[in-house]
C-alpha cells in the first residue's frame, strides 16, 4: 500500500465533476442571467444616479455636505476639520472624481447591507435555531477568499458596477448580521421584563425597546462593513468598478509608486472619516442610552 500519496479521486472522476458544477451553472446563469440581472437593475440606476450625483455637483458644496454631516455624527471640531483637510488633499492631487465614485459604491453597499442584515440579525437574535444555520454561512462568506466571489457573479452579471457591488456586500454584511444579532441578544432581561409588565407587543418591544439599545452595537456592525467594503474596493474594481481600486490596480499593473499611494492613501482617508464618524456616533449613543436607562 502507498502511504506517501493521499488517496484521491482520479484526474477523470474530477473531470467529469467540475464539468458538471460548471456546465450546470453556465446553464442557469443563461437561463435565468436577464431576469437577475433586471431585478437588480433598479439598484444599479440608483448607484449611477449617486455617483453622478456626487460627480456633477460643485465641490465647495460636497465639500460642505461631507463637513456638515461628519459633524452631525461626530459632535467633533476636530474630525470636522480633519475631514475637510483629507478632501482638499484628495482633491488637490486629482483623485476627487475616483473618490466620489468609490465613496458611491461604500454609500450604496453599505445601505444594502443594513437593509439586508438587520433583518436577518432580528431573526437571528429571536432564534436559537436560526442562529445556528446561519452562523456556519457567515463564517464561509468572512473566510472565503475575497477573489472567490469574483466567480460567480462575472459568470452571472458579466463585467460593471452590479456584480463589484454585490461582491462587496457579500464580502461586508456578516459583522452587520453578528452585531445586530448580538446588541439584541445583550439587552438586559429585566428591561424586557418590564416591557412585557407593561403590555407590550413582540413588535413594539422590537421597536421600543430592544433596537434602541441595541443601537450603539448595530452602530459598531455598520462601522465594519464601511471597513471591509473599503477594503474590498481594489478587488472589486478587477470586474470593472471605476474609483480609486482602479486607479491602485492601474499603478500595480504599471509598477506607478506614486500614483499607487496617493490612490491607497485616500482610500484610507475615506476609511478614517468614516470610521471617526461612526465611532463617535456610537459612543454617543452609548451615553444616551446608560443616562437612559442607568
Amino acid at each position: 500500500m502507498d502511504w506517501i500519496e493521499f488517496p484521491s479521486l482520479g484526474r477523470t472522476d474530477l473531470l467529469a465533476i467540475k464539468k458538471t458544477i460548471d456546465g450546470s451553472f453556465r446553464g442557469f446563469t443563461r437561463t435565468y442571467g436577464d431576469y437577475i440581472d433586471n431585478f437588480f437593475n433598479p439598484l444599479q440606476d440608483f448607484l449611477v444616479f449617486l455617483e453622478n450625483l456626487l460627480i456633477n455637483s460643485p465641490w465647495p458644496i460636497i465639500l460642505a455636505v461631507f463637513a456638515l454631516a461628519v459633524y452631525f455624527l461626530s459632535r467633533k471640531i476636530s474630525v470636522t476639520v480633519g475631514t475637510v483637510l483629507a478632501l482638499v488633499f484628495i482633491g488637490v492631487f486629482g483623485l476627487w472624481e475616483d473618490t466620489m465614485r468609490t465613496v458611491a459604491m461604500v454609500t450604496v453597499c453599505t445601505l444594502l447591507a443594513i437593509v439586508l442584515g438587520i433583518p436577518i440579525g432580528i431573526v437571528m437574535a429571536r432564534s436559537d435555531r436560526v442562529q445556528g444555520f446561519v452562523n456556519p454561512i457567515l463564517d464561509l462568506m468572512q473566510t472565503m477568499p475575497s477573489f472567490v466571489y469574483l466567480i460567480p457573479v462575472v459568470m452571472i452579471f458579466g463585467i460593471g458596477k452590479v456584480p463589484g457591488l454585490i461582491a462587496v456586500v457579500i464580502y461586508a454584511i456578516p459583522p452587520m448580521i453578528r452585531l445586530t444579532n448580538l446588541g439584541i441578544r445583550l439587552v438586559d432581561t429585566d428591561v424586557l421584563e418590564a416591557a412585557d409588565a407593561f403590555g407590550s407587543s413582540a413588535r413594539q418591544k422590537l421597536m421600543n425597546v430592544q433596537l434602541p439599545l441595541a443601537l450603539p452595537t448595530i452602530m459598531a456592525g455598520i462601522n465594519q462593513c464601511i471597513m471591509m467594503s473599503l477594503s474590498m474596493v481594489v478587488v472589486a474594481s478587477m470586474i470593472g468598478v471605476r474609483g480609486l481600486g482602479q486607479e491602485v490596480l492601474v499603478a500595480i499593473n504599471n509598477q506607478y509608486l506614486t500614483a499607487g499611494m496617493l490612490s491607497g492613501l485616500s482610500i484610507v482617508a475615506i476609511a478614517i472619516i468614516f470610521d471617526r464618524a461612526t465611532q463617535a456616533f456610537g459612543k454617543r449613543l452609548q451615553k444616551h442610552s446608560e443616562v437612559l436607562h442607568g
